[in-house]
């Protein structure tokens, strides 16, 4: 398996999964009793997307900063940035 599949296996399809079964679960007996675990399941399925788009975005600000970093070395060396023209 290569590895955008496994990523995409993990931000998507697993909390699909999770949430998916505690409906099936409940579809099946839907009871009180069996709502309160079809309920917990499906808050554990969003719970592992919301815990992937937040890790997300904290590597996304390291993105961020790598840039800026670059930037300001271009600017050390060169006396003007990196978007501007020539001097």
């Amino acid at each position: 398996m290569d590895r955008h599949r496994v990523i995409f296996f993990v931000r998507y399809v697993l909390p699909a999964l999770i949430c998916i079964g505690g409906i099936v679960a409940w579809l099946f007996d839907p009871t009180l009793d069996r709502a309160d675990g079809a309920a917990a399941l499906v808050g554990a399925g969003l719970s592992v997307y919301l815990l992937n788009f937040l890790y997300r975005m904290g590597v996304s600000g390291d993105h961020d900063r790598d840039k800026e970093d670059k930037a300001r070395r271009f600017f050390d060396e060169h006396g003007y940035w990196p978007d501007e023209k020539k001097r």
